[in-house]
């Protein structure tokens, strides 16, 4: 018999329409602050004008996690099983507050549920697929501990994330580059190409223009999957503000890497504040 479970993402998930209408997903929204202006990133998320306000208010912008009582709350209701995931623990604190959300649950309720929360090493698309990958797993008659330990392999062996943006401002604003480093990157106008690996962001390339950086980031892709079976495995492509970019790196990746599933997605609240105007996150398993 297959257990009922439920997929609780954190809003860094960039979701595809046919996610929207799972029966089984929740998501528990991170907040965006801009100056007075305060927003939860959930479904009334306008990308579009929160891009506006950002750049009306010099780039600045800040978030914060949901608290572990959001999470706590979220845990609630009629299933046997709970598989959460959220943004890489190196970016933001939502990762342990989805842990101690778990604790309290556990504290009050003391049943039988069993919960566990995936770290994704990543955010945006990747959060993405891993969600699919979850719900693919638990669909196919796993039990608990088996998507537990195949996910875990999953994200860590099977996963990849790079992303290169036009501006640097809210990186450097929120102190995820050093301020100085970004201040001397753009002095000489140079856009930085970056890989996640195991939670972290490492520089892997750059280029004087932003189209020679997407050009050289579509070709590090290619180059990472180059000999793999890609024919059942998805690309993701989210932007900021820039469908048309989005669209020229999915086809200079597709050119060389033939994935079975390639989507393009607006960013969600969080992916968009700190990738600013122009950026691009490319996602993908193999």
């Amino acid at each position: 018999m297959l257990m009922r479970y439920k997929i609780i993402v954190d809003s860094c998930c960039d979701l595809t329409e046919d996610m929207k209408v799972w029966d089984n997903l929740q998501v528990v929204p991170l907040s965006l602050d801009i100056a007075d202006y305060h927003i939860l990133d959930d479904e009334n998320f306008d990308q579009d004008d929160f891009i506006s306000r950002i750049k009306a208010n010099g780039g600045a912008g800040k978030s914060a996690c949901p608290p572990p009582d959001a999470f706590k709350k979220a845990f609630e209701g009629d299933c046997d099983e709970v598989y959460v995931l959220t943004i890489t623990d190196k970016l933001s604190g939502t990762y342990n507050s989805a842990l101690q959300g778990k604790m309290l649950y556990e504290e009050e309720y003391n049943d039988d549920k069993k919960i566990y929360v995936f770290n994704s090493l990543a955010t945006s698309g990747l959060e993405t697929i891993i969600a699919q990958e979850i719900k693919k797993a638990a669909d196919s008659g796993k039990n608990f501990d088996e998507v537990v330990a195949y996910i875990d392999d999953f994200i860590l062996n099977h996963t990849r994330l790079y992303f290169c943006l036009d501006s640097l401002d809210a990186l450097k604003q929120n102190g995820r580059l050093f301020a100085l480093a970004a201040s001397l990157l753009e002095k000489i106008h140079l856009k930085l190409i970056c890989k996640a690996k195991d939670g972290n962001i490492s520089p892997v390339g750059k280029d004087m223009t932003i189209n020679r950086a997407m050009v050289k980031m579509a070709k590090f892709i290619a180059e990472d999957v180059a000999g793999k079976d890609l024919s059942d495995k998805k690309l993701i492509v989210s932007h900021v503000c820039c469908q048309e970019r989005a669209e020229f790196v999915a086809n200079k990746i597709c050119e060389k890497a033939s994935f079975g599933q390639v989507e393009i997605l607006k960013a969600s609240g969080l992916n968009s504040l700190y990738a600013s105007d122009g950026g691009i996150i490319v996602s993908y398993n193999f």
